[in-house]
C-alpha cells in the first residue's frame, strides 16, 4: 500500500483491525493483481476522506468490484426458493464458515465476533454440519 500510495504522491490510510482480517479472509484467486487492484481501489476511495482509516466495509466494497468476491453470498436464489427453517440453517452455516475462514480457525476469535459463547458456537457449527481445523477440546466437533 506504501509503494502504491507513493505513485500516486498519495500517503497511505490505516487499515482498521477488521479490514486486515477481511482482506487476510479473502482466497485472492487473482493472486497479487488482484490485491494490487484493490488497493489501488481503496486509496482511490480514500482520497479526500475526513477519517483516515479503511475500515472493513471499504475492503467488502473494493473487493466486491472486483471478480469473484468471498463476502457476497451467491446462494441467494437457491435459499429463497427453501422453507424459512432451512434458509436459515443455509444461511448461518455460510455465515459460520465464513467468519471460521475469516479468523483463521480460530474458534474463540469467532464466537467473541458472531456474539456466542465458545460451547455454544460448538454445539452450534456441530448442528449445522460445519467442520473446524481447531480440535474439539473434548467437544465432539
Amino acid at each position: 500500500m506504501t509503494r502504491i500510495g507513493a505513485e500516486r504522491d498519495q500517503v497511505p490510510p490505516a487499515l482498521d483491525p477488521a479490514a486486515i482480517d477481511a482482506l487476510e479472509a479473502h482466497d485472492w484467486p487473482g493472486n497479487l493483481w488482484e490485491l494490487t487492484n484493490v488497493i489501488e481501489r481503496l486509496l482511490l476511495t480514500a482520497r479526500g476522506s475526513a477519517d483516515n482509516t479503511i475500515k472493513a466495509s471499504s475492503i467488502a466494497a473494493a473487493i466486491g468490484e472486483g471478480a469473484r468476491n468471498a463476502t457476497r453470498w451467491d446462494h441467494t436464489l437457491q435459499v429463497l426458493n427453501q422453507p424459512l427453517r432451512e434458509a436459515r440453517e443455509a444461511f448461518e452455516r455460510e455465515y459460520m464458515q465464513f467468519h471460521l475462514t475469516r479468523f483463521g480457525g480460530n474458534i474463540s476469535r469467532t464466537a467473541e465476533f458472531v456474539g456466542m459463547d465458545r460451547a455454544a458456537l460448538h454445539r452450534k457449527l456441530k448442528l449445522l454440519g460445519v467442520s473446524t481445523s481447531e480440535k474439539s477440546e473434548g467437544l465432539g466437533v
